[in-house]
């Protein structure tokens, strides 16, 4: 008998993401959004989730179309510093190398989704990034055959990706489309999971893109600071199994070190945070960012 979830051993841990904003002078606050609250999944248990704002704020709670959870933040008063502290502990219990249960159906490439998984999947099937038709011939150039294994093909796409493109932390906002992180052989975590999106769906497969946590206790993986910073990676579905984590940062599958926020079609769907202000051109001073993530 197969072990249940839960029996497997639970790291717990605690998660705090700490954001603050400076003015040269008060400034009205618009409306922000919010994604920080942990996706729960069959291998995550979310056991507490507190958001605090400075200064004084009215949060309203919402899931989106993916249910994911989103706190609309909202300012009665003018202030010269806007602070958003998320505390979360979760319990996560994915294992380093999972074993996934494919349906007979989905274990060879090329497969065909039910009709209702084709429906149901729509959007997360087609390509966001117009043009580009040289990923598809990259993506390609990874069929060993017709057919081949499903899920050698897209551990090798997942791989190659991680092989090819170096990691590069970058603080400027916005994602690199999946012809430039090519073309520049470089990339961040939100980057390279754009990439390997778009490659697999140029495919046929349903994907799409997940941002969240990244535990790295051994201080060895890409895309973390210390022992835990924010990151992006991609899931792919396969009937039979669901969604299935892929990595490319890092090369690996599966959840573990892994803590889902939100799942989107597009990164830019998951930020953890955007919102505005109303005040001089130069108001804005700077913005600081810590995340701890530790047992």
């Amino acid at each position: 008998m197969g072990l249940v979830p839960w029996e497997y051993p639970l790291v717990e841990l605690r998660i705090h993401h700490q954001t603050t904003y400076r003015y040269r002078q008060p400034v009205s606050l618009g409306a922000h959004r919010l994604m920080l609250r942990p996706r729960e999944t069959r291998e995550l248990k979310l056991v507490s989730s507190v958001i605090t704002v400075t200064p004084a704020a009215t949060v309203n709670w919402a899931n989106d179309v993916a249910g994911n959870a989103v706190a609309t933040v909202t300012f009665a008063l003018p202030s010269d510093t806007l602070t958003i502290d998320s505390f979360c502990r979760v319990a996560l219990s994915a294992v380093a190398y999972p074993i996934f249960d494919i349906a007979a159906s989905a274990i060879a490439f090329p497969f065909r989704y039910s009709d209702d998984d084709w429906t149901d999947l729509g959007a997360l099937t087609v390509r966001q990034y117009p043009g580009g038709d040289g990923l598809q011939a990259w993506a390609q150039g990874f069929v060993a055959g017709y057919p081949t294994d499903t899920l050698s093909l897209l551990k090798d796409i997942n791989s190659g990706i991680g092989n090819a493109i170096a990691y590069q932390a970058r603080e400027d906002e916005g994602t690199q489309s999946p012809s430039q992180t090519l073309a520049l052989s470089a990339g961040s975590c939100r980057d390279l999971a754009t990439l390997f999106v778009e490659a697999v769906r140029s495919l046929g497969f349903g994907a799409r893109v997940v941002s969240g946590y990244l535990h790295d206790p051994t201080r060895t993986l890409l895309g973390s600071a210390d022992a835990g910073s924010t990151h992006a990676w991609a899931e792919v579905y396969l009937p039979g199994a669901g969604w299935i984590t892929f990595d490319p940062t890092n090369r690996s599958v599966g959840g573990a070190n892994l803590i889902p926020v939100a799942v989107a079609r597009d990164i830019r769907q998951a930020m953890p945070m955007t919102g505005s202000f109303v005040g001089p051109s130069d108001a804005f001073l700077d913005m600081s960012v810590a995340v701890s993530v530790a047992p």
